[in-house]
């Protein structure tokens, strides 16, 4: 089972079908929904990577829907689908709904997979990124406590040419243990 999960909203159930079709080989858990309110269900009950949305849809625009997404799941990466572009309403999605991407109807199935590999590049580097950035605050708190603890224990004395001077107090205290 892959380790990302693709949620796809849209009120045609013809799509949402195609959408299936389309990426049944490929590594990813898919999620589908005909309303904004079966995907909220959705996304209340499953940790969602990415959520493709349609934007002409009878209960709430997609845009209105992605705005809820990043309100209530920031973490989660928004894309519309839609077959209803225009330019005005790209520039309001991206300034407002904060979407990753703005694909048009009918797709190229090729581009829809390589968009969605970069989509998840994208996410591993974020969580890494993330991952690695608690390890260094760990690591900060550690250092802190450990100098608050023990003064100076990493400070280093050199020489003048750079070597370093050990403590044989120290190295005898040690020694004694």
């Amino acid at each position: 089972m892959s380790e990302h999960k693709i949620l796809f909203v849209d009120d045609e159930a013809n799509v949402l079908s195609a959408l299936r079709r389309s990426l049944r080989k490929e590594p990813y858990e898919l999620f589908f929904a005909e309303s904004p309110e079966e995907a909220m269900t959705i996304l209340e009950n499953d940790r969602i990577d990415l959520v493709v949305s349609d934007h002409l849809m009878p209960s709430m625009d997609g845009l209105t829907f992605l705005k809820h997404v990043r309100d209530l799941y920031p973490d989660v990466i928004r894309i519309i689908l839609t077959g209803a572009a225009d330019v005005r309403l790209a520039i309001e999605a991206i300034n407002e709904g904060e979407v990753f991407r703005f694909l048009t109807k009918p797709w190229n199935d090729l581009d829809l997979k390589v968009i969605l590999k970069l989509v998840f590049d994208f996410l591993d580097l974020r969580r890494e990124n993330q991952g690695l950035l608690e390890t260094v605050r760990k690591q900060k708190t550690f250092i802190n406590k450990m100098e608050t603890d023990h003064p100076g224990i990493f400070e280093v004395k050199r020489t003048d040419s750079g070597a370093i001077i050990l403590d044989l107090d120290m190295d005898e205290d040690i020694a004694s243990m």
